[in-house]
């Protein structure tokens, strides 16, 4: 299955559980598309421009963005929070996403700042980018697969949302 195929269903996943604890969701895609301006000369980059003015003018509380990670090294593993320090409550909000990814899944990554992300750094919102796992781990691979891992993750989304805000 490809990425983008499997994020989407994980993100549907997120905003469903988000949704049954009363939270208010929109995704930026609700199909396989993208958003890049008919005939752009950068497909990927138009994209993530109008993403990240769908996300500013909406005014949300916060935002994720959900991705699954890659590398040469297989042997990688595991679900991590990234930020950018554009808007002050980005770490905060990595670091509550993090310890319930710890807590939940079998990770020992940090929380992780990164400001070369081109759609995170137009984002004024407070949010993050988060790597569910690495597609390039046959065992992650085949978790991230799995309705029931999909699901096991948008809960931890919907308790760290939820830690959050009661923080």
């Amino acid at each position: 299955m490809e990425e983008a195929t499997l994020n989407l269903e994980l993100s549907k996943r997120i905003m469903k559980a988000l949704k049954d604890d009363g939270a208010t969701v929109y995704l930026t895609r609700y199909d396989d598309y993208d958003l890049a301006v008919n005939n752009a000369y950068n497909r990927k980059r138009s994209d993530l421009s109008r993403r990240a003015n769908i996300i500013n003018k909406s005014g949300c509380d916060m935002f994720i963005s959900v991705h699954l990670n890659a590398s040469t090294d297989e042997t990688w593993y595991g679900a991590q929070a990234y930020y950018d320090n554009i808007n002050p409550e980005n770490e905060k909000i990595a670091a509550i996403f993090q310890e319930e990814l710890k807590r939940y899944l079998n990770t020992d990554r940090e929380y992780k700042e990164n400001n070369t992300k081109y759609l995170q750094h137009r984002i004024n919102r407070p949010g993050i980018l988060l790597e569910a796992g690495f597609l390039s781990n046959p065992n992650e691979r085949y978790l991230l697969q799995k309705k029931s891992y999909q699901d096991k993750i948008a809960e931890v989304v919907r308790k760290a949302v939820v830690k959050y805000f009661n923080s």
